[in-house]
């Protein structure tokens, strides 16, 4: 038995209903929709989740819980196996990863780095996260990691220093 071998069960696939073919087909004048009535009017339809003006069930239930959703920050995961299209020495910064088009610009956290794969070449890595198995192999590799975006660690550092010496 192969793919183009297989068929359906008989009685599993039916014939298309032609409505409005007659009364003695069975499904002639009204078309299996009754008289009268929303259902039977054309275009018509309800919405889901509407009981005919009855309090529906999503709005008898309290609400429940939270989303913390609209505040994740969401990366654009790039691969060391990816970064092995660029040449040896190359610097890697999110404009560059664009430009090569491997990633588009809809995560609102920039670049994230992740070690699946192997570099074998000597980049200079600019993104906004990397995780330390990528790191790791960045370094070991022979190239450099630089975290971009956000307040940089020596500033936050200086910042407390300049408060100390005003006092």
């Amino acid at each position: 038995m192969r793919l183009h071998n297989l068929k359906p069960r008989p009685g599993a696939k039916h014939r298309r209903k032609r409505l409005g073919s007659g009364e003695a087909s069975g499904l002639g004048k009204t078309s299996g929709r009754g008289h009268k009535g929303q259902r039977s009017r054309a275009g018509s339809g309800i919405r889901p989740g509407f009981e005919g003006g009855q309090m529906p069930l999503y709005r008898r239930l309290p609400k429940r819980g939270f989303s913390n959703a609209q505040h994740t920050t969401i990366y654009h995961p790039i691969n060391l196996d990816t970064l092995n299209a660029f040449e040896d020495g190359d610097t890697v910064d999110p404009e560059a990863i664009k430009a090569a088009g491997l990633a588009n610009g809809k995560a609102n956290g920039g670049i994230k780095v992740l070690g699946r794969g192997k570099l074998e070449k000597k980049l200079t890595v600019k993104a906004n996260a990397f995780s330390k198995s990528a790191q790791a192999a960045i370094e070991a590799a022979g190239g450099s990691c630089e975290v971009i975006g956000g307040k940089a660690p020596e500033a936050e550092a200086e910042e407390p220093a300049k408060e100390e010496a005003a006092e």
